[in-house]
């Protein structure tokens, strides 16, 4: 047997082949990655629109939950938003994505710097495991059940609807939770 094999025979992170361990950013940045990809945008540009909605999705939590500061304002001044290297805005999952394009596409931009999909890729394959391919499937199957403009709008009510849930009492960054592929599925069939 390969270690290849035999990691994914003891993926821990499989709990039943309908049940997946894993916290919400990465399960928010595939959502929104094959959001992207429905709304007419390559699979590369797709990744780093993804991974740019996690992020910024995270930094809101954070400075909800007081862990990271806010930025700074002037009263009665406008806030610029200095050093994201923005070309253009991008409006996905309810959030504004800064972005530019490359010789290689559109790319989220994160302080003038491209979000590279390799590395999206990496990350994803690293969280999901032997289960990224079955997810995928499945959340592509949500969002195919829609017209690309109906989605759009929903997109992120949807993902509250499947993400992973958190066990009560449980706190903490990056706590893992049970994504249910059954949800995910049964969301694509109401429609």
């Amino acid at each position: 047997m390969t270690d290849k094999i035999a990691r994914n025979i003891f993926d821990l992170r499989i709990m039943d082949p309908e049940t997946i361990l894993v916290n919400r950013a990465p399960v928010l940045t595939l959502w929104a990655s094959v959001i992207a990809e429905r709304l007419g945008y390559d699979h590369d540009a797709a990744l780093s629109l993804g991974k740019a909605v996690a992020r910024i999705n995270a930094q809101a939590k954070g400075r909800a939950l007081g862990i990271c500061k806010p930025a700074e304002r002037i009263e009665g001044v406008p806030q610029k938003k200095v050093g994201l290297g923005e070309e253009l805005w991008i409006e996905l999952l309810g959030r504004s994505v800064p972005a530019k394009n490359t010789k290689q596409g559109v790319r989220a931009v994160v302080e003038d710097k491209p979000i590279e999909p390799e590395g999206v890729e990496r990350y994803l394959t690293d969280k999901f495991g032997s289960a990224l391919q079955t997810v995928i499937r499945a959340m592509e199957a949500l969002a195919t059940a829609f017209d690309p403009k109906e989605l759009a709008p929903i997109a992120f009510s949807l993902y509250e609807r499947f993400r992973p849930e958190i066990p009560a009492g449980v706190s903490g960054w990056g706590v893992k939770g049970k994504l249910d592929l059954n949800i995910l599925r049964s969301l694509a069939k109401k429609v």
